[in-house]
């Protein structure tokens, strides 16, 4: 009898895709759930949870995320200094106004685990409000894409 086991994941083995993603016109909800199993790396064979074996992850045009209902006046962000009075409340159609960006920052930020490699997951994230980006040349021409629903 041979022994057959599974090798476990090491850090080395981990490589890193980089993927385009476009939400104009799309929900807000559903591309956030798909760009937060890109940067956890959850589609990938050799995943485990106790590693950061997920993707960048450049998202464009954040200025034109569809939501529904009536989220853009309803939905609230908020945020605290810590002082008396301190407490900031902002909704979604103002903060679409002044930084589009953090948006999706937000929605991904809680659609990851809540553990010391959220942050690592967060830094290959890359929001833009527009079209241009300046990570152009990442993107290599790829045969076969993955069906991730974009």
């Amino acid at each position: 009898m041979e022994n057959s086991f599974t090798a476990p994941t090491k850090i080395s083995d981990v490589k890193r895709l980089w993927h385009l993603v476009d939400i104009k016109g799309k929900t807000l909800g559903r591309i956030v759930s798909t760009i937060a199993v890109l940067l956890m790396g959850k589609s990938k064979p050799y995943f485990v949870r106790n590693l950061d074996v997920g993707d960048y992850v450049v998202v464009v045009n954040a200025k034109d995320v569809k939501v529904t209902g009536k989220k853009e006046i309803l939905k609230k962000y908020y945020s605290s200094s810590g002082y008396p009075g301190g407490l900031r409340i902002e909704s979604l159609g103002d903060l679409r106004k002044r930084k589009p960006e953090e948006i999706i920052r937000h929605a991904v930020s809680g659609m990851l685990p809540q553990n010391k490699l959220r942050d690592r997951m967060m830094s290959r994230l890359f929001v833009f409000a527009q079209d241009e980006h300046p990570y152009k040349d990442k993107f290599e021409i790829r045969n076969s894409k993955p069906n991730l629903g974009f």
